[in-house]
This record gives C-alpha cells, sequence and structure tokens, in this order.
C-alpha cells in the first residue's frame, strides 16, 4: 500500500509522530511526505491538493491530511474529484468512516487531537476494511454528486 501524507503549520508535529507510527507499526505501506516540513506559514488547500491528486489518479491508495482543526484541509479534500475524505476525532469515526463509506483521505487536527489519540485514530483507520455491501450503493451515490 502506498499512502501519502501531508500537514499545514498547524499540524507539522503530528504528523511526524503519525509518520513514526506508520514506519514502526506499518512497516509494508510505503509513505510519501507531501510537506510542510516546518512552522512557517503555509496555505492548508495547496497541502489537501498535493496529497489528494495521487490518491485520485490512482497514484496512491490513501493519504492522510492535517491542519491545526483538520476542518479546512478536510473541506479542501473533498474538493477534489474521487476523494472522500472524512475529519475523525476518536477511533469510532475512524473505524466508521472506512466500514460504511470507504473514506481514502483521513484528516484529524494538530491543535485538536492529542498524539495518543492520533495514533488511535491512524491504528483504526489502517486496519479496518470497507464492508460494501448496502453501503457500497450509498459511497456510488456520493461518486455520483461529482457528475451534477
Amino acid at each position: 500500500m502506498k499512502l501519502v501524507i501531508g500537514s499545514d503549520h498547524g499540524a507539522v508535529e503530528l504528523k511526524e509522530e503519525i509518520k513514526d507510527l506508520l514506519k514502526a507499526e506499518f512497516p509494508d505501506v510505503e509513505v510519501e511526505d507531501m510537506g510542510t516540513f516546518g512552522k512557517e506559514s503555509v496555505d492548508y488547500p495547496d497541502i489537501a491538493e498535493k496529497v489528494c491528486t495521487p490518491v485520485a489518479k490512482g497514484e496512491a491508495d490513501r493519504g492522510i491530511v492535517l491542519c491545526g482543526t483538520g476542518i479546512g484541509i478536510s473541506i479542501a479534500a473533498n474538493k477534489v474529484k474521487g476523494i472522500r475524505a472524512a475529519l475523525c476525532h476518536e477511533t469510532y469515526t475512524a473505524k466508521m468512516s472506512r466500514q460504511h463509506n470507504n473514506a481514502n483521505i483521513l484528516a484529524m487536527g494538530g491543535r485538536t487531537t492529542g498524539p495518543e489519540i492520533a495514533k488511535e485514530i491512524v491504528r483504526t483507520w489502517m486496519t479496518t476494511e470497507f464492508e460494501g455491501g448496502r453501503h457500497e450503493r450509498r459511497v456510488n451515490k456520493i461518486m455520483a454528486l461529482e457528475q451534477k
């Protein structure tokens, strides 16, 4: 699996914690960091585009985006055709985002989510599979909205 990750300046520290977790616990996952790499102010829509484009094109399987709250970057991510980004604050929403919505992007906030719960969210999101069935029909309807 290939995963792309990126954050704005408001979540760069959390991004590094998540990268460490992915390296330690998911060694078969190739992780590509799309930035940012410092505390200098950057615009989260630019990071969302950098992460979501390879996922939408099928060049990566999933992505993780982070900003201060996770709100702005999740909104931006969902503007990219083919993306289903889910803003998660705990493991239940992470699990449901995968099981029911087949989310291909996980969004979190560096100023709203502590590193330990963020790691639990990532573990859950990475190990939960899409259930399909009735959820497949609903995901297809979500994706059809892009064509209207």
